[in-house]
């Protein structure tokens, strides 16, 4: 049975409406430093990360990269230059015990025009607190059941936790739309031809601290995918552990007891909420 509360509704409304939360004030400021023009705030450091990052910097300087009391400043410069340095920045973060599940795999960190001005190991956006981008699949059934993954123990951020049918994110020089495709044949077994049956419905802008790690920034690009009731999601990359085929009630009853990723409750309610108008 898919009937929802008007109070389960309304929690559902109030919770997304929180999706996008300001740094804490005592986060240190990352600005990339553009010379005569307007300096950018790209990112923010946890200050349990300052003391490592200062004392490392004073040692052995990274040019063009510069720490103080009131922001970690990075010189803007060609893309390749500054993927280098940053990438040599992230490196000693992770020497330190700062950056965990490092992952050999760049994400691209883009202005608000669209514009690349460096790529970086995925696993480092979260410790700078630097904008990224992921795309999340609702895998629904004409019936209105909703398919959900659970992810794999062995995952480092969010073991165990229920999450969308697929969801992944957007590696330098992809698209939310070819991100979205590959995501639903590695994890949940959906063949190219249904995967071009996706429709795009909306985005997300997620953002939060993350006690002991940093800071969450993250553009959620949303797609639905109707699925025969006959079908059942196979998963081929071993990131996912199982998966459950429910209502939107159970799955709402879900969210509501802080049983997904934050990511794939905001989407989930979302697609409920869509449901329910």
């Amino acid at each position: 049975m898919n009937t929802l509360s008007t109070s389960t509704l309304a929690a559902l409304e109030e919770m997304l409406q929180n999706t996008s939360r300001s740094a804490p004030p005592d986060f240190l400021p990352i600005r990339l430093l553009a010379g005569r023009t307007e300096n950018q705030t790209i990112g923010h450091l946890n200050p349990e990360f300052i003391p490592y990052l200062k004392e490392s910097l004073e040692k052995d300087p990274i040019p063009n990269i510069s720490i103080s009391d009131d922001q970690l400043g990075v010189l803007i410069s060609k893309p390749r230059d500054l993927s280098l340095r940053l990438a040599i920045l992230a490196n000693r973060m992770r020497l330190g015990g700062y950056i965990s599940g490092w992952r050999n795999e760049d994400f691209a960190w883009l202005d608000h025009y669209g514009h690349q001005y460096f790529h970086l190991e995925r696993a480092a956006f979260r410790t700078f607190g630097l904008r990224s981008m992921a795309t999340h699949i609702n895998g629904y059934t004409p019936s209105g059941m909703l398919w959900l993954g659970r992810r794999s123990d062995t995952k480092s951020t969010d073991p165990g936790k229920l999450d969308n049918i697929a969801a992944g994110g957007i590696t330098t020089d992809e698209t939310p739309w070819v991100c979205a495709r590959r995501e639903l044949w590695e994890e949940a077994g959906v063949p190219g031809q249904l995967a071009e049956e996706i429709e795009p419905v909306g985005r997300i802008h997620m953002r939060r601290p993350i006690p002991s790690r940093g800071f969450h920034d993250e553009l959620l690009f949303i797609y639905d995918l109707e699925l025969a009731d006959h079908f059942v999601p196979t998963n081929h990359d071993g990131e996912v552990s199982s998966f459950i085929e429910i209502t939107l009630a159970e799955a709402a009853a879900r969210i509501l007891a802080d049983e997904f990723t934050s990511d794939a409750a905001f989407v989930t309610a979302d697609f409920i909420l869509r449901r329910n108008k």
